[in-house]
């Protein structure tokens, strides 16, 4: 690979393209980087507060453009207006608390000892980012990475090669000191080259299975630390107590937000046999009432699939349920630009399903939600743990003390109540099982872009 293409899933047309960064340039960059890095942690904790502070500002001044250009990249609709809201809540936030995070823990300050607990950055960071969210996730990692102290290395999806390149133009506005961030363009085969040569002290993946899985591979024996968070598969539960017009507008909206490509996205839903009926026909008809289309166009609510690759994949996943016996209740003849072989794909809610199909089984990542009915609380928990994943859950209740109950049993990383597809910058973001392992976000995601250092000194 010389090269590294983004076709734009607006019309096929190549996006943008860039050469691929070669070994010797990277070897000089990450000497680089490693020099910069030894005199950043030296500089005052408010000193790189105040710079990355100042490249969120400076993001914040390129949004117009960025809209744009995902609609180009990804095919998300102008209309929703980009991540920097996001952006700026999580990266807020993790400036505010570096101070707690970072600070030492004294156990003792005495003439006899002084004992003390402290945190120090790791030295080179990198950060693999995704594609469905291309700012939101990076800066996830890369606002306490640099505020701890260590340098980063960005390397960005295929699929959205400006987001890098714009993560970069922000941090040289800033003043970020020159070598403490480099966007890089990498071949897969490069990168599992870099990590097993421990060029890199700590790596955070977001991406599929597989990814992870390669993540892994490269890093065996290196003793290089790795974040991994690698999808999901999130149920939604609609207990017989819940608003139900509430459940069905923001769980449909976490279903099909972004073309479905969420990772945390409701891509299940379990819906008391008493609401059941009426759950569903509410849900079609908010589905029907969407406008596939173009993103660059204002009245367009539901862009292309990124890639046409990931439209076949959910199409087969339809398919193969409609096969078993499950039915498709909204009406895709309403969405012209919907057709095999394209990007643009026509959402869907499927009853009749079962965790036979792949559907409510496997990732979709797209816009299609099998819903099933349930009798009771103890049937919905066991088809919510029936997953090889576990990132979110969400619960619809009026009754507190039962989502506690229910929470504590089911198998994942977040629960929700009454929302779904959120991420609270205050509150760590996990995962259990396939879905990965490592934290980010809130005080606690500065733990693993740091390690502790133990001080033990006898008067």
């Amino acid at each position: 690979m010389t090269s590294i293409t983004c076709i734009s899933p607006i019309d096929g047309s190549v996006y943008a393209e860039r050469p691929v960064d070669s070994r010797d340039s990277l070897a000089a960059m990450l000497g680089n980087a490693r020099e910069a890095q030894a005199a950043w942690v030296e500089a005052p904790l408010d000193e790189r507060k105040r710079i990355v502070a100042a490249a969120i500002d400076a993001l914040e001044a390129m949004n117009d453009d960025i809209v744009t250009e995902l609609a180009w990249q990804m095919g998300r609709p102008v209309r929703y207006g980009g991540e920097i809201g996001g952006v700026r809540e999580r990266a807020e936030y993790m400036i505010q608390v570096a101070d707690t995070a970072l600070a030492p823990e004294v156990i003792e300050d005495s003439d006899a000892f002084r004992r003390v607990i402290a945190r120090e950055p790791l030295g080179v960071v990198l950060v693999v980012a995704p594609w469905n969210y291309p700012y939101l996730t990076a800066i996830n990692a890369i606002v306490p990475a640099l505020v701890a102290g260590n340098a980063v290395f960005l390397k960005h999806a295929s699929q959205t090669l400006l987001a890098g390149e714009r993560l970069q133009q922000a941090f040289d506005r800033a003043g970020l000191p020159k070598g403490l961030f480099h966007n890089v363009r990498l071949s897969h085969e490069l990168t599992s080259d870099l990590i097993a040569a421990r060029s890199f002290n700590f790596v955070n993946f977001t991406g599929s299975v597989g990814g992870g899985q390669a993540m892994e591979r490269a890093a065996a024996g290196t003793f290089t630390g790795l974040g991994l968070e690698l999808g999901g598969k999130d149920p939604g539960y609609v207990r017989a107590d819940a608003d139900l017009g509430a459940a069905v507008d923001t769980l449909v909206d976490g279903a099909m937000f972004n073309s479905g490509q969420c990772c945390c996205g409701i891509e299940r839903i379990y819906v008391h046999d008493s609401l059941y009926d009426e759950f569903c026909d509410r849900a079609k008809a908010i589905v029907e009432g969407y406008r596939l289309g173009n993103p660059l166009e204002p009245e367009t609510t539901l862009g292309p699939m990124a890639n046409v690759r990931f439209a076949k994949l959910v199409r087969e996943q339809v398919a193969e349920a409609m096969a078993k016996g499950a039915r498709g209740i909204v009406d895709t003849a309403r969405f012209d630009l919907d057709a095999a072989g394209s990007p643009y794909l026509a959402p869907q809610i499927l009853v009749d399903v079962d965790h036979d199909m792949r559907v409510m089984r496997e990732e979709s990542f797209g816009p299609v939600v099998g819903i099933m009915r349930v009798s009771d609380d103890e049937e919905a928990i066991r088809l919510m743990n029936d997953s090889d994943f576990g990132l979110t859950a969400s619960l619809w209740t009026t009754d507190r003390a039962a989502a506690e109950s229910i929470g504590r049993r089911i198998q994942t990383g977040t629960v929700f109540m009454n929302r779904c597809d959120y991420l609270d910058p205050a509150l760590c973001w996990t995962g259990c099982k396939d879905t990965g392992r490592g934290i980010s976000l809130s005080r606690l995601g500065y733990h693993g872009l740091t390690r502790v250092k133990s001080y033990h000194f006898r008067g």
